[in-house]
């Protein structure tokens, strides 16, 4: 039988430490870092919130901890050395007692111990003392007393410093008799206590009232720096917002304008290159149209005319995608008014659809833009279904919008292709009735420029469903 060397086994016993030291490692980690994700999970979310935590928390803890100091150190100090004081006092009274004659009614003494000592006493005949009675969780005099009486006095005792509040019973068994010493409360303990928490929580109150209030001037310019960046996401221009607060802050303020000024540049220059590029184009669609009306008519000119107005249809349609309506400001809009004038030229144009609405009406909003939106959903229901219906509602904070039909749908895998500029589902469709694929592209761009989005569903009515949300 072979003997394995004892390097292998110190290497066996070397690495099985090593694993043991990597697993409980690993666990504590594992515990600190479940610990500290609680932590946060459960700590405020906002900046102002946390901002106070992290101000009034350190400060409630250093009141706590000076508290604790305070009163384990000096206060204890203090009662310790009043009860000392008292117990010494009670100690010259029993030795005077028992080595000096006294009356018999030992009045001279107790006459000596009130005047001099401020202390009531009074000798009772021997007798059992009272049974011990409940201490006080936490008391300072009781703790104090008893060890006091213990190293000087060294004799049977019993006290009671919880019977009467400002009163201090003490009772000494002196072999043949019973010495009962009533105090004051104030003469064994340190009981201005409350007037150090008075001030304690007083002027923790104040610094806490400062701090918050300095705090909320020193937030409060972040709140308006992302109000104004949130009301210019939803395309609103904020007009009163101006760079304050702390130096970081006005520098992200200024780069905030400066970049708000660079888009507002670029919208402006596109949209001025774009209705040249738009007068161009039209200028030259018009002159075909002459032309074509000095020839005269035909079959062939028919043709033409008819491609001329696809053409103008087309650039139409691409230059609202561009430009986006980008310009326009947003103003309060009636959302069922809205609706109800969708619903109208719906019919007109020989489309029946039914509408409600539910909640306020006034939502803040680029009006012509999102009528573009939803004429284009809506249009794009009614191409391909019979029955199209669109619900709205205004609550909370958000205005959702719910266009239902019963055509063929969208398959769940190219709902996000959709949305692509030029991408049209025109394998099972007719090319002839399938748009300029862009439609759900300015939608999409519309929503997001309020804010929003758009999603597509499949609809309860057996075809597809968009739901726009905005802000509003």
């Amino acid at each position: 039988m072979a003997v394995r060397p004892a390097s292998v086994e110190r290497r066996n016993r070397d690495l099985a430490a090593r694993t043991l030291g990597g697993d409980v490692l690993a666990r504590t980690r594992l515990i600190w870092r479940h610990f500290f994700r609680g932590v946060g999970e459960r700590m405020p979310k906002g900046l102002y919130a946390r901002s106070a935590v992290i101000v009034i928390l350190p400060m409630l803890l250093l009141q706590i901890v000076v508290s604790w100091v305070f009163m384990e150190r000096h206060y204890q100090l203090v009662t310790r050395r009043l009860s000392e004081a008292v117990v010494r006092d009670i100690g010259s009274l029993i030795s005077v007692i028992e080595t000096f004659p006294q009356d018999a009614d030992y009045s001279k003494i107790t006459e000596i111990a009130r005047r001099d000592l401020n202390l009531s006493i009074s000798v009772l005949p021997p007798e059992p003392l009272p049974p011990p009675t409940a201490k006080p969780f936490f008391s300072l005099l009781d703790n104090a007393l008893s060890d006091e009486i213990t190293h000087i006095i060294a004799r049977p005792f019993w006290i009671d410093t919880i019977g009467r509040s400002d009163w201090v019973e003490i009772r000494i068994n002196l072999n043949d008799k019973v010495l009962r010493v009533i105090a004051r409360r104030s003469q064994a303990y340190a009981s201005n206590s409350h007037i150090f928490f008075v001030w304690m929580v007083a002027t923790a109150l104040v610094l806490i009232v400062i701090a918050i209030i300095f705090l909320r001037n020193q937030i409060r310019p972040i709140q308006q720096l992302a109000a104004a960046a949130e009301s210019f996401g939803k395309g609103r221009s904020p007009t009163d917002f101006s760079p304050r607060g702390a130096r970081e802050v006005r520098k992200a303020s200024e780069a905030f304008i400066e970049m708000r000024r660079r888009i507002e540049r670029q919208i402006e220059q596109r949209t001025t290159m774009l209705a040249g590029v738009s007068h161009d184009l039209r200028t030259v669609l018009t002159r075909f149209r002459l032309q074509l009306a000095l020839i005269g008519g035909g079959p062939e000119i028919e043709a033409m005319e008819a491609d001329i107005g696809e053409m103008q249809a087309m650039l139409e349609a691409y230059l609202a995608f561009a430009r986006g309506d980008g310009d326009e400001e947003a103003s309060a809009t009636d959302i069922a008014e809205m609706l109800a004038g969708i619903q109208s030229e719906a019919e007109r144009a020989g489309f029946a659809i039914g509408q409600s609405f539910e909640g306020t009406a006034q939502v803040i909003l680029r009006p012509n833009a999102f009528k573009r939106c939803l004429v284009n959903l809506v249009g794009n229901a009614c191409r391909y279904a019979e029955i199209v219906e669109i619900s709205a509602r205004h609550m909370q904070g958000w205005l959702t919008v719910i266009v239902d039909d019963d055509g063929p749908g969208v398959p769940e895998s190219e709902r996000d292709n959709v949305f692509r500029p030029f991408y049209r589902l025109d394998q099972a469709r007719n090319q002839d009735e399938g748009g300029t694929g862009l439609g759900l592209a300015i939608a999409r761009d519309i929503a997001r420029g309020h804010g929003g989005e758009i999603r597509l569903e499949t609809s309860p009515k057996g075809g597809l469903r968009a739901v726009v949300r905005i802000p509003g």
